[in-house]
């Protein structure tokens, strides 16, 4: 009967050492995994900051003053006269 009492209270102290070992080791995973989940925010965090500099350069470059600007001195060119338009009809579609 004292050994069954012995064995049981050896078994129980296992459990237990298991179970703290347990603890510590899923308290390990959660601080990993914490500190990974940050180094991920703040990539994402710079990420955000690139991506809304760069919709902000996209806009300031394509805006019809620069862009008309570039065409006048860069490619010479220029809005045609009207006396440079030619309008062409397409006969057909019940038009003589």
């Amino acid at each position: 009967m004292i050994q069954s009492r012995v064995f049981m209270l050896a078994v129980l102290a296992l459990a237990v050492i298991l179970s703290a070992i347990g603890v510590v080791h899923a308290k390990y995973l959660t601080r990993v995994n914490f500190s990974h989940l940050q180094d991920l925010r703040a990539q994402r965090d710079a990420i955000d900051v690139e991506w809304n500099r760069l919709r902000l350069e996209e806009a300031t470059l394509t805006t019809h003053a620069r862009v008309e600007r570039k065409a006048r001195y860069e490619l010479g060119m220029f809005a045609p006269r009207i006396g440079d338009v030619l309008l062409i009809e397409e006969a057909g579609h019940g038009n003589p």
